[in-house]
């Protein structure tokens, strides 16, 4: 008896606002690895060459970056969406992700139906800093529209949830919200001291830290400031790569403090570096669901952070006096210098926050639910 055909490999293509290592592009690739060598990924960035989150996807993968997709930023003329469209033929799902790849999903709208185009489910995880105090009207509307023959839309928070729902006008069945997960696991041992590139954790030392692509709309400068009236023994270590490192670089050595700020770059398994802080903190403009607030929380860390997006509902009740008035600077250094100076308050709202995230927010759930997602949108019953 001849043996069975194998069935064909699926096909997904994944068009990204930016896949520059941020929250959303690492969670990306982690659901990338976690669903296996048999499916064929194609990644498209909206900004040309900011690809650095290939890195986190494991070399077992197969994947694709194109160098000649049409470009997903430009006028939304009918003609240049309707290539965007030509370029979705041939995959089994389509997966786009913020606003920067909101084009691609009103050029599958327009033209699904005429091109016979695949599923599509978009991602909306926050806003860039062009919207992070006050969305604009007109890309409001240009979402409602665009939506319309989406599959699902998937947010991370309340808040995004909330949006979704009222200003976009999307019906309930197809907003789906799934916090972000992690290994939480893997946060529980302590890392080595020189886990990072040219930074060693000295004893005696204390270490004020966060994750975060250098971005704008993350504020860094914001947490240099108040992280510089802390005592001499704390430094200040900001892991993460982009466009903002000079700014950063340059608040600090204009408060004097440039010794003690530090600015290893990207860290492809925060599990082996968060361990080493002894304090998390946030000075984001815009958030929603941080995952980086996950595995501080995962590492037992105390959390400083404005009170943006679901910050409040993520973190341990007693870490909540902790979070600050949004944009307050004066208010988030005393945060920062009344946990600095109370180790015990901190091992208390760690552990607390530690025993939260692993009741709420492991990896295995968020996978499989995204899972189910993508399978739902695709019509079968398992994904991959």
């Amino acid at each position: 008896m001849s043996a069975k055909p194998a069935a064909p490999r699926l096909r997904l293509l994944h068009l990204h606002s930016s896949f520059s290592p941020g929250g959303k592009e690492l969670r990306a690739a982690k659901l990338m690895n976690a669903f296996g060598p048999g499916i064929d990924h194609t990644v498209v960035s909206a900004v040309p060459g900011e690809l650095g989150a290939a890195s986190a996807v494991d070399p077992a993968i197969s994947v694709h970056y194109p160098d000649d997709f049409p470009a997903l930023a430009g006028r939304p003329w009918p003609r240049r969406l309707m290539g965007i469209a030509q370029a979705m033929r041939g995959f089994d799902l389509v997966l786009t992700y913020n606003w920067g790849a909101m084009d691609a999903v009103m050029a599958h709208t327009l033209f699904a139906e005429a091109l016979n185009l695949p599923p599509l489910v978009h991602h909306e995880d926050g806003f860039n800093q062009d919207e992070a105090e006050r969305l604009k009207p007109a890309r409001n509307l240009f979402r409602r529209i665009a939506l319309f023959r989406a599959q699902a839309l998937v947010v991370p928070s309340q808040r995004l949830e909330q949006i979704a729902r009222t200003v976009w006008q999307q019906p309930a069945a197809r907003v789906r919200r799934v916090p972000n997960g992690i290994p939480v696991a893997a946060y529980a041992h302590r890392p080595e001291p020189d886990v990072l590139p040219r930074l060693i954790k000295h004893p005696g030392e204390y270490w004020l830290g966060t994750l975060a692509g250098l971005r704008k709309v993350k504020n860094l400068p914001r947490l240099v400031r108040a992280f510089a009236a802390l005592p001499e023994e704390w430094q200040l270590v900001i892991v993460g790569e982009g466009p903002e490192r000079d700014a950063i670089r340059a608040e600090a050595v204009a408060l004097n403090i440039g010794h003690r700020v530090h600015l290893p770059g990207f860290a492809p398994d925060p599990a082996r570096v968060v361990g080493l802080f002894d304090l998390f903190a946030l000075s984001s403009d815009s958030e929603q669901f941080p995952i980086s607030v996950v595995e501080a929380m995962a590492a037992g860390l105390a959390v400083v952070a404005p009170q943006v997006g679901d910050v409040a509902a993520m973190v341990a009740e007693p870490n909540r006096r902790f979070l600050t008035p949004i944009g307050d600077d004066a208010a988030l250094a005393a945060a920062l210098a009344d946990l600095a100076a109370d180790a015990q308050t901190r091992a208390v709202i760690g552990a607390a926050n530690r025993s939260k995230v692993e009741a709420e927010y492991d990896e295995a759930t968020m996978v499989a639910t995204y899972a189910r997602i993508y399978a739902g949108a695709m019509g079968k019953v398992k994904f991959p």
